[in-house]
Order: C-alpha cells, then structure tokens, then sequence
C-alpha cells in the first residue's frame, strides 16, 4: 500500500513489434469478451510492442475491441524493418563477449549509436501516429527504455518529463534497425534490450 491507495492489479505488456503490438492487442480483446477487462488495471508497464498497445490502452479512449480493430486496417505510413541474420550475429557476439548483462546493454547500446537507420524524426512520425493520444493518461502507466550509453534502465512515466511519443519511440527502438531516440540530451533504445517484459516494475502489485 502506498498513501492508503491499494495496489492491485498491473498489466505487464512485453516486446515482439508489429506482430506483438497485434497479438497483444487481440489477447486483450479476447479477454474482454470472456469477461476479463483489464482497461482498469491500476498499473500498465509496456516495453517496446507493450508500450505502444499500453499507450493506446491506458488512454481510456479505446475499447479492448476498437483497439484490436485499429490493428486491422491499411498499415500505410509504416516503414518496414530490416532484421536480418547478420544484425542477429551482432547481437550473439555482444553476449558472448560481455561479463554480465550491464556491459551487454553497453555493447548493444553502441551498436545502435554506430547504426544506419532510418531518421529520428520520420521514425517518431510513425510511433506518433500509431498513438490516439500524446499525453501521458491519468493511469500510471511506466514505458520501459534503456539509456544507450550507460546501458541503465530508463523506465518513463507522466513524472519524469518526457512527452509521450518520445518514450514510446524510444521503447521502440531496436538497435541497428531504428534510431535511439533523444530525450534531454540523452539517447535511449528498445526496453527489450534489458527484458522483453520488465515484469519487476510492477513489484508490489497483488495480480500482475
């Protein structure tokens, strides 16, 4: 318990692109329909793919179903990205060469800084449209990046001062296929590259 408030129920949505920005979002919808609704969940943590479903979805603007139906029209103003085996080489030769996961996301993080991507600004175009809103909702939500320098965990809310779209696009960043973003002179990338799900920031939860 915090300031008397209970804290009991947190919504972990974790990694996986466009096809787990899908995925989760029909999960969602099957869930509601079966009677489970978790659009009142005190807390939504989402880590790149989960940020952008957690975004729309503690909004309060969509329905679990308008949010799964957004998943199935023209996917136009996308780009399309590029993971191939030899980017998956790159990432086994960080692990194998780092002595624990701190120096690993500090490898992975120079990696991305040392990429060639696509532009931060058209990339943060497109993470901007796929959102209803640009502002932090009233429900805690936490969107989970990691700080490509330093590799730290850099874990966003409506507290910390970045605008929404930025930390959702840095959520999102996957090094070597798209641009760390900046935030206050720092840049940051995909959440994922510290878990796919981040399930410890929602420690303390009775249901998560």
């Amino acid at each position: 318990m915090s300031g008397g408030t209970v804290r009991d129920t947190a919504l972990v949505l974790g990694g996986g692109g466009l096809t787990g920005v899908g995925w989760e979002s029909g999960i969602l919808y099957g869930l509601a329909r079966a009677g489970v609704d978790l659009t009142g969940a005190d807390l939504v943590v989402g880590t790149s793919a989960g940020s952008v479903v957690g975004a729309q979805l503690a909004s309060g603007l969509l329905t679990p179903r308008e949010l799964y139906e957004r998943q199935l029209a023209d996917p136009a103003g996308e780009i399309a990205a590029k993971f191939g085996a030899g980017l998956l080489a790159r990432y086994a030769l960080a692990m194998v060469r780092s002595r624990d996961a701190a120096e690993y996301r500090r490898r992975v993080g120079a990696m991305a800084l040392a990429a060639d991507t696509p532009a931060e600004a058209e990339r943060r175009e497109v993470l901007a449209a796929r959102l209803v809103s640009h502002e932090w909702p009233e429900r805690r939500l936490v969107v989970t990046a990691v700080d490509a320098l330093t590799g730290e965990s850099a874990p966003f809310d409506r507290e910390r001062g970045a605008g929404l779209v930025d930390a959702v696009a840095a959520s999102c960043a996957v090094p070597g296929v798209w641009p760390p973003v900046t935030i206050d002179g720092r840049r940051y990338v995909d959440g994922g590259i510290r878990s796919s799900v981040n399930a410890d920031l929602a420690s303390g939860y009775r249901r998560v």
